[in-house]
């Protein structure tokens, strides 16, 4: 089974042409101008997240700056693989 949609019939009006662009023009500023809100909301909420975890962190090491630094050691176990044959694509 197949769907089809009858095709739109555009008006021949010159008056009703004129006013569909302009509605579509409209519409098409609107939902530019809600983008445009909605990335500025993030880059300021972004920055905001930002400057706080960077002041929260900022304090955290001013208050163990008395004792002195021990640096943290990750251990693992490395294996070195060495290719003698290219891959094969």
């Amino acid at each position: 089974m197949r769907f089809s949609m009858p095709m739109p019939r555009r008006s021949r009006h010159p008056l009703v042409r004129a006013l569909s662009l302009i509605v579509g023009l409209a519409l098409v500023g609107v939902l530019m101008l809600f983008g445009l809100v909605v990335a500025g909301v993030l880059l300021i909420g972004g920055s905001l997240v930002f400057a706080l975890r960077h002041w929260s962190r900022s304090r955290s090491t001013a208050s163990v700056a008395g004792r002195p630094h021990q640096p943290e050691i990750i251990e693992g176990e490395f294996v070195v693989l060495n290719h003698t044959r290219h891959a094969v694509r």
